[in-house]
């Protein structure tokens, strides 16, 4: 019996977000709107986009103690994620400074802050809590150590998803416990490197999942995802909106994903209903604020 449907191991930053005419050159100022702050950080935005759904739902992150670290958890309870795993201090909590131009698109600069301590101890800290968790999801912002370490801290039974944003090298002990390894165009070629001998999204999953994953989903914005196995690869459609703001959207793919993964749904069956996540969150403006409930998902 699991105590989680999901625990996401990750970031919890402050997302400073301002609306720009356009984004700047190098060199160049522009104007833009009021300063608002969100709750973000791609660890916390998939905790609270899972929990909206309607999953069992847990983090594990750092935050400072400050403001901005107040401001993340009331948004974590208030979604109904357990934070017993959320620690508190070591350093300012992490901001994102994020600008969005008219047509929904983004730009950002993250300040790990806190996030970057959260350390392999912390893991060990809290292993009791990935024995009780049905599916485990974890992304790079924060350190590929503590990635690692929460691979070898999966209960035995438990499943895990990674999306490796910011993309780096990845050991092949985490790529080797992936499933699925989720990954954008851009992600999908810093990880191949050299081995990125196509521009086909299909051959980029099948080089992919050649590294090891047990299985590789490649989102592809407007055009939907691809989703690969041992089977072979399928194409996930899109579902189409008037985009508003796509800040955190990837995060409540890959949340709505990993849940119904744990729910026993097939791998393209969870990116078909996640896609539907994603577009429903795109038409509201923020990240944490604009994740719907498995009914507006629904009624899209």
């Amino acid at each position: 019996m699991y105590d989680y449907d999901l625990l996401v191991v990750g970031s919890a930053n402050a997302d400073l977000v301002v609306r720009v005419e356009r984004r700047p050159g190098a060199g160049e100022t522009v104007l833009g709107s009021d300063l608002v702050v969100h709750p973000g950080g791609k660890g916390a935005n998939q905790a609270v986009a899972a929990a909206r759904l309607g999953a069992r739902t847990a983090l594990l992150a750092r935050v400072g103690d400050d403001g901005h670290g107040r401001l993340l958890l009331e948004s974590q309870r208030a979604a109904g994620v357990d934070t017993v795993g959320v620690l508190v201090g070591g350093a300012p909590t992490g901001v994102a400074l994020i600008t969005v131009d008219p047509s929904g698109d983004n730009s950002i600069v993250v300040s790990p802050g806190a996030n970057g301590r959260l350390g392999p101890q912390d893991v060990r800290a809290a292993g009791s809590l990935f024995h009780v968790s049905r599916v485990v999801s974890a992304q790079l912002e924060i350190p590929l150590e503590t990635v690692v370490e929460v691979v070898r801290a999966l209960g035995p039974d438990s499943r895990f998803v990674l999306n490796p944003s910011p993309p780096r090298p990845l050991p092949g002990e985490v790529l080797a416990a992936c499933d699925p390894l989720i990954v954008n165009e851009h992600e999908a070629r810093v990880i191949l490197g050299d081995a990125c001998v196509s521009d086909s999204p299909a051959d980029w999953a099948r080089l992919l999942l050649a590294k090891g994953p047990r299985s590789v989903v490649v989102t592809l914005g407007a055009e939907g995802a691809l989703v690969a196995t041992g089977d072979g690869v399928a194409r996930v459609p899109s579902v189409k909106v008037d985009a508003v703001d796509t800040t955190g959207a990837g995060d409540a793919f890959t949340a709505a994903l990993a849940w119904r993964l744990g729910q026993g749904e097939s791998l393209a069956g969870a990116a078909a209903y996640a896609a539907r996540v994603g577009a429903t969150a795109v038409t509201k403006a923020g990240a944490q604020e604009s994740y719907p409930t498995a009914g507006e998902v629904a009624a899209l």
